[in-house]
């Protein structure tokens, strides 16, 4: 008898691990095969932030009727019971899932989704510091870290810019950045925007660091200056005819920029006689040339512009037109006041 149950014991034992097994083979295909739903075959699309954890995805695709236990999935993709070539890697992005998906076909999903985007528009014409806080604005890094990396050394040493920013190399155009991006990922996509770009302009092409750096002075100058486009080049034409003859730029612009940028007070509503006394190099109605660097960060209109000013006798405009945008351009110093003198009594 005892010989017996020493037989059966065993016996039993494996039909118990049988049923088991069998029991656990059973449960893992279920919980493989998808949830039949009406919605079988329809896109969903899910968002996974960055940081959030497998544990929460998993929570996620439950919620959404994706797979039928949140744990199982996490189990599947934790210990790599799907077969992944090299496991499970969970990137964040955004993800079109087909309802109806295996677990393996949803993990295969969720290691290469489309990165989660957010765009941004920068106009032409702002600073570094109105770009940081538009970059702040929009969550895409923070202002302060933003404005450090523009002013970072080794980054400028990097690009050859022969200033102590990138002032003037941001180019404005409407981005798209990936959330939470850190700040220098940001300033390069905006500087090697501004270098392709002005690869495109023949008379910028193969200039030295120093060359381009001049003119790109030159155009962040007009690019506060003109408001009509066909005007620009015109606009460059009398700046630089000015600088043929160490005549002063006599720019309001960059007395708009000591006032804001350098001294830290709101933009003013009229410029003053005090303001033209201000002793920053910037003041270009004090010192003649070119101030030390950019005003601002240009688009095409005025870096073309910078880079193949107009043909023109003029060396002084005034705006005659606000409504319009547009100014009427003079040789003398004489005709300029008679132009002034008219505005003045209309």
């Amino acid at each position: 008898m005892k010989h017996k149950a020493l037989v059966i014991v065993p016996v039993v034992l494996l039909s118990l691990l049988a049923v088991g097994a069998l029991t656990a083979f059973v449960f893992w295909k279920t919980m493989q095969t998808p949830k039949q739903s009406d919605m079988d075959g329809q896109m969903i699309e899910m968002k996974v932030p960055y940081g959030m954890s497998v544990q929460e995805v998993a929570d996620e695709l439950e919620s959404r009727g994706l797979v039928r236990s949140s744990k199982v999935f996490y189990a599947a993709v934790r210990f790599n019971l799907l077969g992944l070539d090299d496991g499970f890697e969970l990137k964040s992005g955004v993800y079109d899932l087909k309802v109806g998906s295996t677990m393996k076909e949803l993990a295969e999903e969720l290691e290469k989704g489309r990165p989660e985007t957010i765009s941004v528009s920068i106009p032409e014409g702002l600073t570094i510091k109105k770009i940081a806080l538009l970059l702040e604005e929009n969550n895409i890094c923070k202002a302060e870290e933003f404005v450090d990396c523009c002013y970072d050394k080794t980054l400028l040493a990097e690009y050859n810019i022969p200033a102590s920013s990138f002032q003037g190399y941001l180019f404005p155009d409407t981005y798209f950045f990936n959330p939470n991006s850190s700040a220098e990922e940001a300033c390069r996509k905006l500087v090697d925007t501004f270098f392709l770009r002005a690869e495109t302009i023949p008379e910028l092409s193969g200039l030295s660091p120093e060359e381009l750096h001049q003119k790109l002075i030159l155009a962040s100058i007009v690019e506060r200056e003109y408001r009509v486009a066909d005007e620009a080049p015109i606009i460059a034409s009398v700046f630089t005819n000015r600088l043929k003859i160490d005549m002063g730029l006599y720019s309001c612009a960059t007395i708009e920029y000591i006032i804001t940028e350098i001294e830290g007070k709101p933009h003013p509503t009229r410029i003053t006689y005090d303001d033209l006394e201000s002793e920053s190099m910037y003041n270009t109605y004090k010192w003649k040339g070119l101030p030390p660097g950019p005003i601002s960060n240009p688009g095409m209109v005025a870096l073309k512009a910078a880079a193949k000013p107009a043909d023109t006798p003029y060396y002084y405009f005034v705006l005659t037109n606000p409504d319009a945008g547009t100014h009427s351009f003079t040789e003398s110093f004489v005709e300029h006041k008679e132009v002034e003198n008219m505005i003045t009594k209309d």
